[in-house]
This record gives C-alpha cells, sequence and structure tokens, in this order.
C-alpha cells in the first residue's frame, strides 16, 4: 500500500468535505432535493461543521495566501505556450 504525504491527505480531504458541504447546501436550498448522507463520527462531524464553514468564511486573499504556502499540484506553473509555426496553408 502507497503512502500518501500529509499535504496531499489534507488536499483531499479538503475537498472532499467542501463538496459535501456544498451538496448540503444545495439540498436545503432546493427541498425535494436528496442530500449527502448524515457525518458518522466525530471526524466526519469537524470536516463539515467546523473546517467547511470556516474554510468558506474566510476571505479569499487569506486562503489564496494558505494554498500557495501548501505543497502541492496547486502550485504547478502552466506550461509555456508552443513555439509559433509558419501557417499550414
Amino acid at each position: 500500500m502507497a503512502r500518501t504525504s500529509f499535504s496531499r491527505w489534507l488536499r483531499e480531504n479538503s475537498q472532499h468535505y467542501l463538496m459535501v458541504g456544498a451538496h448540503e447546501q444545495l439540498a436545503k436550498r432546493y427541498p425535494g432535493t436528496r442530500g449527502p448522507r448524515r457525518p458518522h463520527g466525530p471526524l466526519e462531524l469537524a470536516w463539515l461543521r467546523v473546517f467547511a464553514p470556516v474554510y468558506r468564511a474566510l476571505p479569499w486573499p487569506l486562503r489564496h495566501r494558505i494554498l500557495r504556502a501548501m505543497p502541492g499540484s496547486h502550485r504547478q506553473t502552466w506550461a509555456p505556450p508552443p513555439e509559433r509555426r509558419e501557417p499550414a496553408v
């Protein structure tokens, strides 16, 4: 079994529980819509009732600084554009 780094674990869990939290909000906004399953255990409750709301409440500049400080794929830069060539026609 491959071990994942802490930053990857944090990023994957953050993304998952932010998405579940958004799903909960949409289900509340549109009556009759089925929401996600209820959280199981204190760890899921912490992610959904503490982390997700606090993260959403942070202003974007602070969120951006936090993301830039974390190692991971979000820090990769775009590839340079391809070299220009002569027109095909």
